[in-house]
């Protein structure tokens, strides 16, 4: 059983933190369902463990440092953000696979929508292809941003997990080098011209779930 709790309005980071603590803890404990826990924050940036100093170009907003895995991203209103604590310990002790997962649980929600989603090797999250943009200055195709991925494992519990932009104010990732990476950009839903709101990708999500992780 995986329960699907959702919050409203806009959740504090060190609160969302307290309760990822509290929930795999419990799921360890078998006393808690596995759950998916989805939120919006207020404007903010995490660093994750490989995150560089030199990335935080700005630090226009609260910057909080994290245990997932990754560099610097950025959370604020009109993305969704889904905690994502399962049990590996029952679904297969493979990171490698548990990320590929999310990647495909991510892209299947996408392509509700007629977005295609695509991940890139040594470019962790889901990517979309813009043709329609001039290329990079080495004459590299434009690919934009719209999902970013970073988990952290205790006892084999997963917690952090996605986040996915919906419509979010894209100037805000001007204040760091996102994931680490350069040269490419972000998109949303309603960037790319979709007018999808957080309803509409909340129950892509459910049914894209169900089918990479039953």
């Amino acid at each position: 059983m995986v329960e699907w709790i959702h919050s409203s309005g806009l959740t504090g980071y060190p609160e969302a933190e307290s309760f990822m603590e509290s929930r795999v803890a419990a799921i360890a404990a078998g006393m808690a369902d596995e759950a998916v826990w989805l939120v919006e924050h207020p404007a903010l940036y995490t660093a994750g463990t490989s995150a560089r100093t030199e990335d935080l170009l700005k630090a226009r907003f609260p910057v909080f440092q994290t245990g997932r895995g990754g560099q610097y991203t950025y959370h604020g209103p009109g993305q969704r953000v889904a905690y994502v604590m399962l049990d590996l310990n029952r679904r297969g002790r493979d990171i490698r696979r548990f990320v590929a997962n999310l990647e495909a649980w991510v892209i299947g929600a996408l392509a509700e929508f007629g977005v295609t989603g695509e991940i890139r090797e040594g470019r962790v999250g889901v990517w979309v292809p813009r043709p329609e943009r001039p290329p990079l200055p080495d004459g590299t195709p434009r690919e934009d941003k719209i999902a970013a991925i970073g988990v952290k494992l205790r006892r084999w519990i997963s917690f952090h997990g996605v986040s996915i932009n919906v419509e979010p104010d894209l100037t805000h990732y001007d204040g760091i080098v996102p994931c680490g990476i350069s040269g490419h950009g972000v998109t949303s839903l309603v960037d790319l011209g979709l007018p999808v709101t957080m309803e509409d990708l909340d129950l892509a999500l459910k049914r894209s779930f169900a089918v990479q992780f039953g």
